[in-house]
């Protein structure tokens, strides 16, 4: 499954601080559905995601019925983003 979407970085201030983009709803929802065949524990979901030029592996994690794609430093630097940036992502679902 590939989804496109759009959305802020918003930074997470926890004990490990995080930048991370949130899915929308609707397609939430429709990787929710495929969630059991894909998600290797925890709800966890590997995936692989790009930005622009930069595509990289990691994993969704769910949160208030909805998915976060976690945002790496290096894609930050590479892409020249900033916490309240909108970006473009696409995600394909799956190992």
């Amino acid at each position: 499954m590939q989804i496109e979407f759009n959305g802020p970085i918003w930074f997470w201030k926890g004990p490990a601080p995080w930048y991370f983009v949130t899915i929308p709803e609707a397609q939430s929802s429709a990787i929710k559905a495929i969630a059991g065949l894909v998600t290797y524990g925890w709800g966890v979901i590997p995936v692989q995601a790009r930005i622009g030029q930069t595509a990289w592996r990691t994993s969704l994690i769910p949160k208030d019925g909805r998915y976060l794609v976690p945002l790496k430093a290096s894609v930050r630097q590479a892409e020249q983003l900033a916490e309240g940036d909108a970006v473009a992502i696409t995600v394909h679902v799956g190992p």
